[in-house]
Formats: structure tokens, sequence, C-alpha cells
């Protein structure tokens, strides 16, 4: 099956091998396209993109078919009216000037670069081509640069045809193409090529990863047998993401992060994403979520904001008075037990709070809650695929102690059947998840006398090897791949 599509306004224009491709004609594609299972994805270079032109029409009969073509009828007329250009090109000149700075050999007045999926025919401007494509997704544009009293400026930013392409870029065009689309070539009759590709995010830096290396190895190894190409890829491997048919974070996520920004390119670009940005927002931010526990009813921990703009003398008599001491005092997008302080005095409190507040305007104060566990229950599209308790490190009241000097303990966990763990818990986590989204959640909550309170809803639970699948082992993955396969298949 080719995954991709490749338009041409006349097949004489194209002069290469078609090996893992499908090519198609303009007018075969107006008149009735790919079969939507055959390709999803659909690249067209066509001669014009004007309004109304074949380029044009070919984008928006992509869309309306579901598909995802490169440019979008969005590109198009930003382009062609010019309303793209006037934003962005003041940050593309920017990374421009800072890259002629540092070349040591003189550049004439006027010059232009031509760029091919991302890729420049000089390699000097390798930076510059990655944003201009991020912004501009064009199969190829040309960008004409001047030299004036100001510096160098951006004259021209304009889409080229496939006829318009020099002979001397043949090759290196060819070579973008077949690294964009990752196309690969047939190696023998008993040949089963990927159908599907996957990128997993991670940070090989992390110290807290949500999945270790023996589970990334086991994403892996699994998707190889489910004709899955997984990859894992870091944060340098940004502008690849349009290669992939999926993409599954599995680095700690945050809003002002490089994870977001994966997630978002990652979503327009027509991939599946967990987490998608909705989950990341929604569960990133502990306020958030407390709102949202108490406005459909969910039981927590008995909670208030406080406000870096009203917390005085009033402010903390109310704490106390409702909350008590011990209080958990905790920064809205902390993570792994970070950001987060108990005060068993005023004095903490006021100590705790003044450092607190001085990264986030508001911060969360709770009751304290003690338990020798919490649960964690991991949901995907509505479903509890695995249920934890993460026991609290030795002699501490959370389950990660943070130490000043950067190191950390961990407490223990057991691992159960789903069907052994109290249905209580079970439900209660999976109404918590619905509330964030249909992605995968790790749903964490405490067992009271009280009832069963949810702490928080994580949108990249962690999947470690030996932990989470200790029970299901490879049926853990093979569930959370499938879904990535219903999504991609649903989207196409």
């Amino acid at each position: 099956m080719a995954r991709y599509t490749i338009v041409v306004d006349r097949v004489e224009d194209w002069k290469w091998p078609e090996d893992g491709l499908r090519l198609m004609s303009a007018d075969a594609f107006m008149t009735k396209g790919p079969p939507a299972e055959q390709s999803s994805r659909i690249i067209i270079l066509c001669r014009r993109y004007v309004y109304l032109s074949a380029g044009y029409y070919c984008s928006l009969l992509a869309e309306a078919r579901g598909q995802v073509p490169m440019p979008t009828v969005n590109d198009v007329l930003s382009l062609s009216q010019k309303s793209l250009v006037t934003v962005a090109v003041p940050e593309l000149e920017e990374t421009l000037q800072r890259t002629i700075a540092r070349l040591s050999a003189p550049l004439e007045d006027a010059f232009s670069i031509t760029i091919t999926f991302g890729q420049p025919d000089d390699t000097r401007f390798r930076r510059f081509a990655t944003e201009c494509f991020d912004i501009f997704r064009f199969p190829i544009i040309q960008v004409h640069v001047v030299k004036t009293g100001k510096g160098w400026t951006i004259k021209e930013i304009e889409p080229l045809g496939l006829h318009q392409l020099p002979q001397e870029l043949g090759q290196q065009f060819h070579n973008a193409l077949r690294a964009h689309t990752r196309a690969r070539k047939p190696t023998g009759p008993g040949f089963q090529p990927s159908l599907y590709d996957l990128a997993i995010l991670y940070d090989p830096e992390e110290i807290l990863p949500p999945s270790d290396a023996a589970a990334l190895e086991r994403f892996r190894k699994i998707g190889e047998d489910m004709r899955i190409d997984v990859e894992l890829i870091t944060k340098k491997d940004y502008e690849r993401l349009p290669e992939f048919d999926a993409l599954f974070i599995r680095a700690t996520t945050a809003i002002n992060h490089y994870t977001y920004r994966f997630a978002r390119k990652a979503e327009l670009e027509g991939l599946a994403v967990i987490d998608a940005t909705s989950s990341i927002l929604r569960c990133a931010n502990k306020v958030f979520l407390h709102e949202l526990m108490r406005r459909h009813k969910i039981a927590t921990p008995k909670s208030e904001t406080i406000n870096r703009a009203t917390f005085d003398e009033a402010t903390i008599k109310a704490l106390e008075q409702d909350l008590g001491y011990p209080m958990v005092l905790k920064i809205p997008d902390g993570s792994f037990s970070r950001g987060t302080m108990k005060a068993e005095n005023r004095a903490q409190l006021i100590e705790h709070s003044d450092t607190l507040l001085k990264s986030s305007r508001l911060i969360l104060a709770q009751e304290f809650v003690y338990t020798k566990f919490d649960w964690r229950v991991g949901v995907l599209r509505g479903e509890p695929i695995f249920v934890c308790q993460y026991l609290m490190s030795r002699n501490h009241w959370q389950v990660v102690r943070h130490r000043e000097d950067g190191t950390f303990r961990e407490g223990g966990y057991k691992t159960m059947p789903v069907g052994d763990a109290p249905h209580e818990v079970v439900a209660t986590a999976v109404k918590a998840a619905s509330l964030i989204g249909d992605g995968l959640y790790g749903v964490d909550l405490k067992q009271t006398d009280k009832g069963v309170l949810v702490i928080e809803v994580n949108d990249n639970p962690n999947i470690d090897h030996g932990i989470e699948d200790k029970i299901t082992q490879d049926a853990l993955y093979v569930k959370i791949l499938s879904d990535f396969i219903r999504r991609v298949d649903e989207a196409a």
C-alpha cells in the first residue's frame, strides 16, 4: 500500500522511480482521486497553486476526502494572499541575519535559496530552511533575498512547480522527498513492509521518564510484529514529524515545553497523537483539575486555591480553619512529586507558599490525606488497562522523595489484575479520565474511610517494564499500539 500519493500536472514532469509511492495526474486526482484506504497523504506538485488553479483544487478535494494534503488549502491561500508572509517574514529574517553573520565567505547582494521538503540547496542555510518549511508547507519553495541598507531582507517567497525545479537539484529533491515520506524499496517477494510509522518522543537524559529503556524496546519489538515501524525520536527531530503516522510522547509533558510543541505540530500534520494537546492542557494544571473534578462531583481531597495577590492574614486563617495542619501545597504544573510541600504549621505555610508563589500566580492547598499507597489506574479510551499500588517512599509521605542534592528515592509497587482492584477505585478512575479525553491517562487515587478520592489525572502515565506490564505483559503494549492503528485508520 502506497501511503503517499504524488499529484503532478503532467506525468512527464516526474523523472524519478515510484518505489513506495503512488503517482497520479492532477486531472485523475480531481476526477476521482486514489481510494481512501490506499493513500491518506497527498503531496501536490502542480505547476500553479493560486486560487482556483489545479493545485488549489487538488488540496481542496483532498481535504474534503479526509486526506492530508501538502500544501493545504489554507497554505495556498495564505501564501497567495501574502497574509502569512507578512507575519512570518520578520522572524525568518532574524534567523537569516544570524546565519549570514556567521558565514566566512561573502554573498552577492541578491540570491535565492531553493528548499525542497525543508532541505536547502545551500546547506549553510539548513536552520533557515527548516523554519521556512515549518511555516510554508510546500514541497518546493524558493526564497529570494536581497541586501538593503537595513541588512538582508526577504524579497519574495514563492512555491515552485516541479517543472521549474533546476535540473541540478533533481537528486536533492528526490532524496528529500524519500526522507520525508520514508518510502522504502521492496527487498524481495516475501518482504512485508510496515503499514504504519509511529514516532516515540523520549528524552534520553530524563531522570524519571514515563517509560524506561526496556519498555521502549518492547514497544519497538512488538510494533515490528504488528507491522508498525516504531522509531525513537528526540527533540532534535521536530522537523521530521510529517514522516510519521502517529506520535507517542514518552517524555514528561508540560505546556511551556517542547513536548507540547511536538503534540501541536503533530496534530496540525494530521498525526494520531498521545498525548493530545488538549490532554496536556487539562492535566498539566492541578488548579484546573481541581475545578473540573469539583464541577462533576468527583471526590478529591478538600482543596483551596491560593492567589498571590490575596495571600494575607485572612487567607491564612481561612486555610487553617478549612484544611487544618498539616496541609499540602502544590504548584499547579508539578510532576513526580516535584513542586509539592507539606506545611506542618503557620510558619511553614507562609514559607512554602511564598516559595511556590514566586513561580505561579495561583497554587493549590489541600488537606493532608495520608495512606500507605496511592492507587494508579491506567485508562485508555475509557478502558482500564492496568492497576498498580504505588507505595510511599520509606519514612516519607510521598511516592517519590526528592532530596536537596538532586537525588530521589521511590517507594515500592504492587501490580494486580484490573478485576482484582476495588470496583469503586477503577470506576472513579474511568470517570475522571473521561473528563479529560479519550487518550492514555494515569489516574492517582487514595482509598480512605471517607471513600475514594482522586488526587490527579496524568496525561502520560508510566509504562515501565516489569511494573505496569507485570500482569498483562506484552498484551499491554499490543493494546496501546492497536489503539494507534485504530486512530490512524479512523483519520484516513
